[in-house]
């Protein structure tokens, strides 16, 4: 089997400390259902391409260029080589700025993750130190790269022999939970309820394992290609949930039987506030 291709190389530098390093993608989209765009009329296969608005004529890749609209229809137009030319530190090194406690890390933040490994033998011992130094103090360090012509903020951590990096979302891409969160009330709950609730989840507790994990639009979606495929009608959908619960108490009560435990008595202990 081929080592996976490196989508980046270059240095990763902490102070005077330095070693070479390779990035290499942790996820990928191959096992996924990918569909291709044909022609109702024929059942052929059709291409996309970049029109003129205004005349309608394809427009070869020898002729495309960026542009950044500076107003309604009046473009600045940004060569390659302008954006070659800026030649960001971060293009080719990975500048720790900071370590931050792994325990402080908003997960709303992490995006796309990376493996890092180091460049080559040389490199390795260094690789190595930073990488137990950061496990043993708990943390990660933060930096910059430039990927496909784009600065991004990462975060690095210990991962076994190596280290994951990960892409991090901008601070103005999140949505503020206070602004969402404004509107709720203050909730009122029955200790028994919560009870019930509790020897539920604990009846349920498992390990995070990702390998169990299950896409089902996914599976339903190859069920309904293979049945197309054979010519049966494809599986029936799955009917939709109740939308509201009418009885929080029997629901509960219902989903613990299921799960072979015994609900103690009501207490008629007073509501809680949440």
């Amino acid at each position: 089997m081929a080592a996976p291709r490196a989508v980046w190389k270059g240095f990763m530098k902490v102070g005077s400390v330095s070693c070479g390093v390779k990035m290499i993608a942790a996820t990928s989209e191959a096992s996924k259902v990918h569909f291709k765009i044909l022609n109702r009329q024929d059942g052929l296969p059709v291409k996309s391409a970049y029109v003129d608005e205004q005349t309608g004529e394809p427009v070869g890749p020898e002729d495309q260029v960026k542009g950044f609209e500076t107003d309604k229809e009046d473009f600045i137009q940004i060569e390659p080589d302008e954006i070659k030319a800026l030649k960001l530190t971060s293009e080719h090194t990975l500048e720790i700025d900071g370590f931050v406690p792994v325990s402080e890390i908003d997960t709303r933040y992490l995006e796309k993750p990376y493996y890092l490994i180091p460049a080559d033998g040389a490199s390795a011992e260094a690789f190595n130190i930073l990488r137990e130094a950061m496990k043993s103090k708990g943390v990660a360090a933060r930096s910059c790269v430039v990927l496909y012509q784009r600065g991004r903020e990462v975060l690095i951590q210990p991962l076994g022999m190596g280290m994951l990096l990960t892409e991090l979302r901008n601070h103005n891409e999140m949505t503020s939970e206070a602004a969402v969160f404004q509107d709720l009330k203050k909730a009122q709950y029955d200790p028994d309820l919560l009870e019930i609730a509790a020897l539920l989840i604990d009846k349920k507790a498992t390990k995070f394992d990702p390998s169990k994990f299950e896409d089902r639009y996914e599976d339903a979606l190859i069920a309904m290609i293979e049945a197309k495929r054979k010519g049966k009608k494809p599986p029936k959908a799955a009917p939709k949930p109740r939308e509201n619960v009418i009885d929080l108490a029997e629901v509960l009560r219902k989903s613990l039987a299921k799960e072979g435990i015994a609900a103690k008595p009501r207490t008629g202990r007073k509501r809680k506030s949440a």
